[in-house]
């Protein structure tokens, strides 16, 4: 079946029902409804049947959603059959700690290389992800099939990187630099600025205690 084409908030909110789903099926729930799973997000009910109804799936259960049938459809629409290979690019405090976040949470998304220009990093391997120097990355994002690019590097260093990374034929950017990239339009990126964010929640506590 070919692939829908979804919108962004879709496809966040589906990897959410999944986390929620898998955590729901390990505590031996093999049904949900859709009022349970969006109490889970905050979300309305209307919301999650419009997402599922979206990604062709439908229950007639009068006990809800079938989970595992449910998490099996969701993994058709965000997974790929073989697997996609993920790298960090700069592998500092923050490129640590995503790698040792993620690593062996979705079998489908594999981080398999970390690039640093750190001689104390570069050869070593840091939870089984071997660490290359910063020169080899077109060659070892050609060699190993890389496809997805985890941005953590220094803001000045970013658009050199996206470039080469670009260039070396990388389909996927998330980047975790306050910088905004300019890339092909094959070239999908997704953007998380920590400040950015944490201002947004600073600006609704603001608000809140204005209206107490």
């Amino acid at each position: 079946m070919k692939t829908p084409v979804l919108p962004p908030r879709t496809i966040e909110r589906l990897s959410e029902y999944r986390r929620s789903l898998l955590e729901y099926l390990a505590g031996g729930k093999p049904y949900i409804f859709s009022h349970e799973l969006a109490a889970l997000h905050h979300y309305t009910p209307e919301q999650v049947r419009r997402d599922i109804m979206l990604i062709g799936y439908s229950s007639f259960q009068r006990k809800g959603y079938d989970v595992k049938k449910l998490i099996r459809r969701i993994a058709g629409i965000l997974d790929t059959p073989r697997g996609i290979n993920v790298a960090v690019v700069g592998f500092g405090n923050l490129g640590h700690a995503i790698t040792n976040y993620f690593r062996g949470k979705r079998s489908k998304l594999n981080i398999i290389a970390s690039f640093d220009n750190d001689p104390g990093k570069v050869g070593k391997v840091t939870l089984g992800v071997v660490c290359y120097p910063v020169e080899q990355l077109h060659e070892i994002i050609r060699e190993k099939r890389i496809s997805i690019a985890v941005l953590t590097v220094p803001p000045e260093a970013a658009r050199e990187i996206t470039a080469r990374l670009v260039h070396a034929g990388i389909r996927g950017i998330l980047n975790y630099t306050s910088v905004p990239l300019q890339v092909p339009e094959n070239v999908f990126v997704e953007s998380y600025d920590f400040i950015t964010f944490l201002e947004k929640v600073a600006y609704f506590v603001k608000l809140s205690g204005e209206m107490e």
